[in-house]
């Protein structure tokens, strides 16, 4: 179960703080698929970021017994003077993985990095190091993964097989996802929040959520 208690996130301007969030208690229920849906600038990268603990709240906290993944394709983790080979090695020890020389076997296959594993990222093409931070996140296994954009990693062959290796995931693990395409949104999920004017609601028939998205 992944809970947001009394959550506020605003960010400072000229005429005062812009709340995104305000005291929101909302929990986003176990099993299932979820696509995140919302006008611009309704918050929906913000969620995002906060449940992916790459941005903190003002005020609240996010409380959860579920091992969530880090934004499936993010390449920020990624340390540019440290090998693919590296990097996956300290991704790994950082999640806890006991084999690391078999979790950098996966990475270094599913990726297709051929000898440029071994070469420092800062000489990595910007889809070489999403083909990175993809297969380490992938390679773990999570209960929840967070996929923002995720599928479209990499030229048409990768982007197919990074497809598919979500899909098996889904058998194992549930899936969050932001997503401006809404075939992509159908495809993963099940069901959706919608985010409103500072507010959550969720909605268990995804096709029914996608009718009142459509309509804000």
């Amino acid at each position: 179960m992944i809970t947001l208690q009394n959550l506020t996130k605003y960010y400072p301007s000229d005429l005062g703080p812009q709340y995104i969030f305000k005291d929101i208690n909302f929990t986003i229920p176990d099993g299932h698929n979820i696509g995140i849906l919302g006008s611009n600038g309704a918050g929906k990268s913000t969620l995002f970021r906060i449940l992916a603990g790459s941005e903190y709240p003002n005020k609240g906290k996010v409380v959860t017994d579920k091992a969530i993944s880090w934004p499936v394709a993010l390449a920020s983790g990624i340390h540019p003077q440290m090998t693919g080979r590296e990097n996956t090695r300290f991704i790994g020890r950082v999640n806890g993985v006991e084999n690391l020389d078999e979790y950098e076997e996966k990475v270094k296959q599913f990726a297709e990095l051929g000898i440029k594993y071994d070469l420092p990222v800062k000489s990595y093409s910007s889809g070489m190091r999403s083909r990175l931070a993809f297969g380490c996140c992938i390679a773990i296994d999570f209960e929840v993964y967070l996929i923002d954009e995720a599928t479209s990693v990499g030229d048409q062959k990768f982007r197919k097989k990074a497809r598919q290796a979500l899909l098996d995931k889904r058998k194992t693990a549930n899936v969050i996802m932001v997503s401006h395409d809404i075939k992509e949104i159908e495809e993963f999920c099940d069901s959706a929040i919608i985010l409103h004017q500072g507010e959550m609601i969720f909605y268990d028939n995804l096709q029914e959520a996608i009718k009142v998205y459509e309509g804000l």
